[in-house]
């Protein structure tokens, strides 16, 4: 494990001389700060209400890698007083689909801050995140002396066709994207890295219903206590050293965890399958983009009779999906 964290350090480091600086305000971060780092590519009419989101969460300052986008994004972002943007045109499959670019830059600006890395569809959600800002979250996880936190991607989506209702620039995803499976999630304990491997969701009972061990994996760790020697080897599903990714308890207890709200099924969405199909820059040559253009063709539709509708944070506890442990 030790070798393969090395390894990955050093592709880090490689892939980082094709990342292109456009906007550096990396001297404004502070001690104590929440950092966010993430990747994205034409993701334009998502990126305010993003923006604002984590703003109010309380994040200090974000670090962004812009992958060629043509749609305005990139622009936006630099901008923006507490953003510092890369860009690049390299491949990002090549980058290990962004993971190279973001361990790169945690390894030289996050280093002793709690690092938060989220997609542009992607919404941190912790207990009592409707009063107390992630500070005190980070706080808390300080003073236990805990250095990751776990959180299950939970896919959103409308009731009806996911084209039906056209997604506005700023606005809240889940106004749109609102109702979610509230069970049919499988989890294994990856013997090697020791991360849970949650799958299942509308992803695998739409789009791998025949063939659901591929469905995509839910399980992320995506806020950590940052040091330079520490690296994600496979997005944000799992990290070295390997004790980052024990975020749950072996003994029969409840570690607090989060909940990762991923609003990818808007109406921007087939386009974006039909482009990345092309592309082919996605994992296991986009296999998961085939299976959403061929679905998404036909019915465009992943409602049905148990999807549940998003309240807050306390509904997903009570069913499972989460818990605040022992944080009071």
């Amino acid at each position: 494990m030790r070798l393969k964290r090395k390894r990955a350090k050093l592709r880090a480091w490689r892939k980082h001389f094709s990342l292109l600086p456009v906007q550096d305000r990396t001297a404004k971060i502070r001690p104590g700060d929440v950092l966010l780092f993430s990747t994205f590519r034409d993701e334009y009419v998502r990126l305010p209400y993003f923006m604002k989101y984590y703003r109010n969460l309380g994040v200090s300052h974000f670090i962004m890698v812009d992958n060629d986008s043509q749609d305005g994004g990139r622009e936006y972002l630099a901008a923006q007083d507490d953003v510092s943007l890369w860009t690049t045109k390299a491949s990002y499959k090549k980058a290990r689909f962004g993971v190279d670019w973001l361990n790169w830059l945690q390894g030289k600006y996050g280093h002793g801050h709690w690092t938060l890395v989220v997609d542009p569809d992607e919404f941190f959600i912790y207990p009592f995140c409707d009063t107390r800002p992630i500070r005190a979250l980070t706080d808390w996880l300080d003073t236990s002396q805990v250095r990751s936190f776990g959180a299950m991607l939970l896919d959103m989506y409308p009731k009806g066709r996911i084209d039906s209702v056209p997604y506005q620039l700023g606005q809240d995803p889940l106004e749109i994207a609102s109702w979610f499976d509230p069970g049919n999630y499988t989890i294994e304990k990856n013997k090697a890295f020791g991360n849970l491997w949650i799958q299942g969701g509308p992803r695998a009972r739409v789009f791998f219903y025949d063939t659901p061990k591929k469905a995509p994996a839910l399980n992320k760790t995506p806020l950590v206590k940052w040091d330079k020697r520490n690296a994600y080897v496979s997005s944000t599903h799992m990290l070295l050293p390997r004790g980052l990714n024990l975020t749950y308890d072996e003994w029969g207890g409840e570690k607090a965890s989060g909940i990762l709200l991923h609003t990818k099924f808007l109406d921007t969405f087939t386009a974006k399958a039909e482009e990345e199909l092309q592309r082919r820059e996605h994992y296991a040559a986009s296999i998961e983009y085939k299976a959403y253009a061929e679905s998404l063709r036909d019915n465009p539709d992943l409602w049905c009779k148990w999807s549940e509708k998003y309240i807050n944070w306390r509904q997903l506890e009570i069913l499972g999906l989460m818990s605040k442990g022992n944080w009071a």
